[in-house]
């Protein structure tokens, strides 16, 4: 599969935090930066580069996936993992509710709202939105069976003010056996690795799948 195979490609990456330019204060920057990913950006270009058969449609890509509408600016960076589901419905879905059947869970969330009433990230408003995801210790082998190689998979954040922690892209090898394949900012690893998925998700409070669409590559 187009994702596993490019994703492949960035295993031994480097981790870097903060690669991206831009702030309440700072102008945005539009950058590419293949030498060192942090867990958003690796899905970033992972997913820029599944529907793209060039560099300079890559780039452009890129542009659309990590931008509402394109528009380079801090405002409209999707810092959200949910943000790919209401700004980047084209490209993929959230399938949360039917992985998870009957054990998914309902929850509402206000994005970039901190405990005390302040802001995660100065200059990006407050938003309200309904989050499904499935507790880790609902997902068993029916859950597991109905997810797919090239699945995004969000780690479920009960912070007030997020709606993931973490998140990485779902990989079944040959074997059947399921890994997480995630930018890891461990001291232990500090790299692009493939993770044991259930050992991963095992002491998280749960996850959620966005489900590639399938797109004309331009």
């Amino acid at each position: 599969m187009r994702v596993d195979f490019l994703s492949g490609r960035f295993l031994g990456t480097p981790y870097r935090a903060s690669t991206l330019t831009g702030d309440e204060n700072t102008p945005e920057v539009f950058v590419i930066n293949l030498e060192g990913v942090d867990c958003l950006t690796f899905i970033e270009h992972i997913e820029a580069m599944r529907i793209s058969l060039s560099f300079a449609g890559y780039r452009d890509n890129l542009r659309k996936v990590r931008y509402r509408s394109g528009r380079v600016a801090f405002e409209s960076r999707n810092h959200f993992f949910t943000d790919w589901r209401e700004y980047n419905a084209e490209r993929v879905e959230d399938v949360t509710l039917s992985i998870g059947g009957g054990r998914s869970r309902r929850t509402h969330r206000i994005l970039n709202r901190k405990e005390d009433g302040t802001c995660l990230l100065p200059g990006i408003p407050c938003r309200q939105r309904e989050v499904a995801y499935i507790p880790s210790d609902a997902v068993d082998s029916e859950v597991t069976a109905r997810l797919k190689t090239g699945d995004y998979a969000g780690i479920y954040s009960e912070r007030p003010g997020l709606d993931v922690s973490h998140v990485g892209i779902v990989i079944r090898d040959r074997g059947g056996r399921l890994f997480l394949r995630h930018a890891s900012s461990s001291q232990e690893h500090g790299r692009v690795i493939d993770e044991d998925f259930m050992g991963y998700i095992r002491n998280k409070p749960g996850i959620l799948v966005l489900r590639p669409r399938a797109v004309s590559a331009a």
